[in-house]
């Protein structure tokens, strides 16, 4: 077999295979077995068939079809191994020449043209500087913290008088349309806490100063349903006042909200969860940055059938997994978001072009700092993923396995190491003009952020 390869543009190539007749026998040999496999001839057993009355009864050139189809795949695959090409997607077969001539014994010719991946080149590291936010713990964020523990351990008591902030509401709702209701435009029972924010807009101004039985309407955009995106006249009846009671902040309290004995450990205790979470965010920050700014660095071709699929992948994903649950389409979506087609395809289009660009330039990495994964650090990585999935470690990784997906998570590994490497050679700095170095920091919280910045922005 001879192959040629052509250079087309910087993201796709032409494969020109020659193939001698001798070299197609084993494939002909299985044409003639599959063939004798699925036909019936009379006088003869099946599975018996002699070749010459295959090729009077059916015709050689179905058995030369056969074969043809046979050998392709694997004349293809050797010729991108000989040319050292590192392929993207399916080829698509452009000529095949020479099938009436394998008759006489003649060679096959065909052609096959693929996306490759661009060639890229990988700057100074050392160059890349970011600024990020300094690690700060106030008194204010403890007081916060412990606060919102309270509001865990709170219960609340009916109250005969008007709803005010922070009380909890029991509320019927009622939407018009256009002057009517809606097959989803009731609901009751509802509970809500007034300034929360969670409900409708409008609805905390409505609900104050109202009591059980009282009701009030007011007009605003629903945010769900088949009516979402539309403007509404909305009648809430409160049916229900609560108010709520927070336990008193002491060591009692201390004792039932954790494993603590004194109120001073407790905010101890809160003050060391919140410097790890500043520091989780800053380690996040620093290679969202850093990933930034190394893209700007290096210039890269786009394979235009990769990208087109890209942007449809995206599409797709939002239409269908995140839009349709809610009962939107993508034109209602925009509406709501004030945004017109163009703008979201433009949009969705950067949006993949980083998502290519970023698995690239950081595949580009593993692969010349010779970048590897070991088992530990591929177990690590399965655990959180099945923690962001809600299945077990052990439910996760049996899907994994099955669905033939374990080189995605090794993927999604070392193009962490990748990121993390990149950032321990740039200038990283606080606003307050102090260095950051993450050259020691090899703790759970920093691969978790480095694998995470690479896999958000690598994936739709």
């Amino acid at each position: 077999m001879k192959s040629a390869v052509e250079t087309l543009n910087p993201t796709r190539v032409r494969l020109t295979v020659e193939v001698p007749f001798e070299e197609l026998k084993p494939s002909l040999d299985a044409a003639y077995k599959k063939i004798n496999q699925q036909v019936t001839v009379q006088g003869f057993r099946k599975g018996k068939v002699p070749n010459r009355v295959i090729d009077q009864r059916f015709g050689r050139a179905a058995v030369l079809e056969e074969a043809v189809n046979d050998a392709l795949p694997r004349f293809y695959t050797q010729a991108v191994d000989e040319g050292k090409i590192e392929v993207l997607g399916q080829p698509e077969i452009t000529d095949i020449e020479g099938v009436e001539r394998l008759a006489d014994g003649g060679d096959l010719k065909f052609t096959a043209e693929v996306d490759v991946r661009p060639e890229i080149t990988l700057p100074d590291f050392s160059t890349i500087e970011v600024v990020v936010d300094p690690i700060v713990v106030e008194e204010a964020d403890v007081e916060k913290s412990l606060e919102q523990l309270r509001e865990r351990f709170s219960s609340v008591k009916d109250v005969e008088r008007a709803a005010a902030e922070g009380d909890v509401v029991i509320v019927d709702l009622e939407a018009k349309v256009d002057g009517e209701v809606p097959d989803d435009g009731t609901a009751s029972g509802v509970s809500y806490e007034i300034g929360s924010g969670r409900l409708l807009d409008g609805i905390d101004e409505a609900v104050v100063g109202l009591a059980a039985g009282e009701s009030k309407t007011f007009s605003t955009e629903l945010k769900g349903g088949t009516q979402a995106g539309k403007s509404s006249e909305v009648t809430v009846t409160v049916t229900t006042v609560q108010e709520k009671e927070l336990p008193e902040l002491d060591d009692e309290f201390a004792q039932l909200a954790s494993e603590f004995d004194t109120l001073e450990e407790l905010k101890g205790d809160s003050r060391k969860r919140l410097e790890r979470m500043r520091e989780f965010d800053q380690a996040t920050q620093a290679q969202e940055r850093v990933l930034d700014e190394l893209l700007k660095l290096i210039e890269m071709s786009y394979p235009e059938k990769l990208l087109k699929d890209e942007i449809e992948t995206r599409r797709h994903n939002l239409e269908h997994h995140q839009l349709e649950p809610m009962g939107l389409n993508l034109e209602t979506y925009l509406a709501t978001q004030e945004k017109s087609l163009e703008d979201f395809l433009a949009e969705t289009e950067e949006q993949a072009k980083k998502g290519i660009k970023t698995q690239f330039v950081l595949d580009e990495i593993v692969e010349k700092e010779q970048i590897g994964v070991d088992q530990q650090e591929l177990t690590e990585h399965l655990i959180r993923r099945a923690a962001g999935s809600g299945m077990t470690p052990d439910q996760f990784a049996q899907q994994v396995v099955e669905g033939g997906q374990v080189p995605l998570l090794v993927g999604e590994v070392a193009r962490g190491k990748a990121l993390a490497a990149v950032v321990e050679q740039a200038k990283v700095t606080d606003t307050n003009g102090e260095p950051v170095s993450f050259e020691d920091d090899e703790d759970e919280e920093s691969a978790e952020a480095a694998e995470a910045t690479a896999e958000a922005t690598t994936e739709a």
